[in-house]
């Protein structure tokens, strides 16, 4: 038996239909049956449970062969990131009470940063589960291609994508979400011992190379323009945030090369799908 998390977010969504392909005993972790439904419907176990209920995941891992774990994304976190650490204390909790007998858990490039930016929450989370005896496998996923979803009613309708990632010819690792759920199947399947960091990433792409991409899918010219510097704050408060600076620390690691793959001891897998792929899926609603 395997035990997912997200299974109603892409990344989850896409390593539990991976493992139904392979015929495995599934078990996906929701927080309301209502959630679990279509799951239950293709022959899963649903376990009801979230991060703020420590017994209740503890039952959901419990007895499984592995357990895939994450966290919920927060791009506005408090300073300190004291939710993300709250939800790392129950999930600690959960996989010590239950232990599986082994874990991947979704992390990301840059985790191992120690300039201050978002992706420390990541850090956090290899720090807390790193626990001898308990075979972990933490998975650096590189920045997620569907975040092009954010530019499709520009492409289409005024032909011009803004960018955060500068400079607009620079390649910066991408991974499409399915390309991390189906690793993530595939590593939970896997035998190994302590804790192990693999890098996923398809290969570099610039914001160049996603205007071009939809330029293709769509048939007309489109571009990238890049934000100021000077405008991230306004921008970001205006659309509701309160603590924007870990986003743009994260944004300035990716665009001055201190966040990166290629770090020493990690384990390099390969994506499959393009940025095409992609966008066009993206395009299509």
């Amino acid at each position: 038996m395997y035990a997912i998390m997200g299974a109603t977010g892409k990344v989850g969504g896409a390593a539990a239909r991976a493992l139904l392909a392979r015929g495995e005993p599934l078990r996906v972790v929701v927080r309301d049956a209502a959630k679990g439904k279509p799951w239950q419907e293709r022959g899963c176990e649903i376990a009801i449970a979230d991060l703020d209920d420590a017994a209740g995941l503890a039952r959901a891992f419990g007895g499984c062969a592995a357990a895939f774990v994450m966290l919920p994304s927060n791009f506005d976190p408090s300073p300190d990131f004291h939710e993300t650490k709250a939800k790392l204390a129950t999930l600690r909790q959960a996989l010590d009470e239950a232990r599986p007998g082994r874990v991947v858990a979704l992390s990301t490039i840059g985790a191992e940063a120690r300039r201050p930016n978002l992706l420390n929450q990541l850090g956090l989370l290899e720090q807390a589960l790193a626990t001898p005896g308990l075979p972990t496998t933490f998975l650096r996923a590189a920045w997620f291609m569907q975040n092009a979803a954010l530019d499709v009613a520009a492409a289409r309708d005024t032909g011009v994508i803004q960018s955060y990632l500068q400079p607009l010819d620079r390649p910066v690792p991408m991974i499409a979400t399915e390309d991390v759920g189906a690793t993530v199947a595939g590593l939970l399947t896997e035998s190994w011992d302590g804790p192990r960091i693999v890098e996923l990433a398809a290969g570099g792409v610039s914001p160049n190379m996603i205007a071009a991409a939809f330029a293709r899918a769509i048939g007309k010219p489109v571009r990238a323009d890049p934000v100021p510097r000077a405008d991230w704050e306004q921008i970001f408060r205006s659309q509701g945030m309160t603590n924007p600076l870990p986003r743009m620390q994260m944004l300035d690691g990716f665009n001055e090369g201190w966040i990166a793959f290629g770090q020493p001891g990690t384990i390099a897998r390969q994506g499959r799908v393009g940025i095409d792929d992609v966008v066009t899926k993206l395009l299509a609603g």
